[in-house]
């Protein structure tokens, strides 16, 4: 199975930035469709944005489009979501997910992901 261990997180101003990793253990790491998911307090877990192991293509949720950029190393089993321009809206508990998956495709639900990371909190100050 697959192993995802995040970090990166803490406190930030509005209008400030942080870069989330998300460090796979398996080998294989590069076959993985890679999403990240945010979850906020009273909230229901959401889907952030998500990158393909084909080609590393790129989708994001409206509400993070042009402000964070998910991408990936797999010469180092690494993936990370840079946040800019962060809103005190933006505080929650940030996901990295992982899943086999088909190219061409993008997964933005939970229940398309197999394996997740422990979370890593971001609170971004007004």
């Amino acid at each position: 199975q697959v192993q995802l261990v995040e970090s990166g997180g803490g406190l930030v101003q509005a209008g400030g930035s942080l870069r989330l990793s998300c460090a796979a253990s398996e080998r294989t790491f590069s076959l993985y469709h890679i999403g990240w998911f945010r979850q906020a307090p009273g909230k229901e877990r959401e889907f952030v944005g998500c990158i393909t192991w084909s080609t590393s293509s790129t989708y994001y949720a409206d509400s993070v489009k042009g402000r964070f950029t998910i991408s990936r190393d797999n010469a180092k089993n690494t993936a990370y979501l840079q946040m800019n321009s962060l809103k005190p809206e933006d505080t929650a508990v940030y996901y990295c997910a992982a899943t086999p998956g088909y190219s061409g495709i993008y997964y933005t639900t939970e229940n398309e992901y197999n394996y997740w990371g422990q979370g890593t909190q971001v609170t971004v100050s007004s």
